[in-house]
């Protein structure tokens, strides 16, 4: 009876050290106990940015679940590029982590120098939401679909001009890429945000922009501004009517705006796999779907192996339509 108890008792142990090979993320996370203390999260801008107000709405669920809480510490300054580097050089033990903007993959282009090499320096947990931008225009323009706004711009080649929220913002860069794909002249008109580039769009004397959903919804809605195309590479839930740019009949034109987790390079692979997942968790709850419906955010995840690759793939892409586009690098 000794001899089969004590059988019975390393088969047990056997199963357990198979089940814990079989999931080293979850099974290994769970029992070190990760995390025993707050996790500090620094969103690389100032408090109420669209990154964010997405930061908080993600984090809050993930607190909850994982039974810490997830304190957004805001280290705006230098395009992002401040936030970065003290995550870059944050002890890697999942303790400080960072909710970045797809500005990540800009910055290696736009500074001549940085204290930190973006693909190297960082490990990829998950995108959490890609955010559609509109390419919207006044109804007096008499511009009612995308090739509509095409030939008019082919028409008087320069004529035409288009709002951006800065010089090298998202929204400046979508719509270059917009231009470039569709083969069209147009001038940018940079502002100090998205609400006078909506402004200057809804009396007409800007042309057209490719605007953030959230501050144009009510505008669309109400027939004040019209929708032609979105600029990702899939239609926003948010306007499921609305095609894509490529949809619409310029093919390449698509540009992806994201929002996403990062760690520094290094990080347990447990503890990454284990963000993850409570971030997947969170993305799936009606409260945060609700949240990401009237931001015009849509849910978006890799496994980390996947987003890592995707970083890398996009600094290349970024680094060719910043060239394109003749923006200037900060030395």
């Amino acid at each position: 009876m000794k001899q089969l108890a004590r059988t019975t008792a390393v088969s047990a142990l056997s199963a357990l050290a198979c089940l814990a090979a079989l999931l080293p993320g979850q099974a290994f996370a769970q029992n070190n106990g990760y995390p025993t203390k707050p996790i500090r999260v620094i969103v690389p801008f100032a408090a109420g940015s669209t990154t964010d107000i997405i930061a908080r709405a993600i984090t809050d669920k993930m607190g909850a679940s994982m039974g810490q809480a997830l304190v957004i510490d805001n280290r705006g300054g230098a395009s992002g590029t401040i936030g970065q580097q003290a995550v870059a050089t944050a002890a890697p033990d999942g303790y400080t982590i960072m909710i970045h903007s797809s500005s990540h993959t800009v910055s290696p282009s736009t500074f001549a120098r940085l204290p930190f090499d973006t693909a190297r320096d960082f490990a990829g947990v998950t995108p959490i939401s890609s955010l559609p931008n509109a390419l919207v225009i006044s109804p007096s323009k008499n511009i009612k679909t995308l090739p509509q706004l095409l030939a008019a711009a082919r028409a008087k080649p320069g004529s035409m001009n288009f709002a951006s929220a800065g010089q090298g913002s998202a929204t400046h860069l979508n719509a270059e890429k917009f231009k470039m794909a569709a083969k069209i002249d147009a001038t940018n008109i940079p502002f100090k945000g998205s609400g006078e580039a909506v402004t200057e769009v809804l009396s007409g004397r800007v042309d057209y922009y490719f605007s953030p959903i959230a501050p144009v919804i009510g505008q669309i809605k109400e027939g004040q501004l019209l929708a032609l195309a979105v600029g990702s590479p899939r239609r926003a839930d948010a306007l499921p009517d609305v095609p894509t740019t490529t949809e619409a009949g310029v093919p390449g034109s698509e540009f992806n705006f994201w929002i996403g987790m990062m760690a520094p390079a290094k990080t347990p692979r447990d503890v990454v796999d284990r963000l993850h997942a409570e971030v997947t968790k969170a993305l799936a709850t009606p409260e945060v779907k609700e949240r990401f419906l009237k931001l015009g955010a849509d849910a978006w995840t890799l496994k980390p192996a996947q987003f890592d690759a995707y970083i890398k793939d996009e600094i290349a892409s970024n680094a060719e339509l910043v060239k394109a586009a003749g923006l200037s690098v900060q030395q």
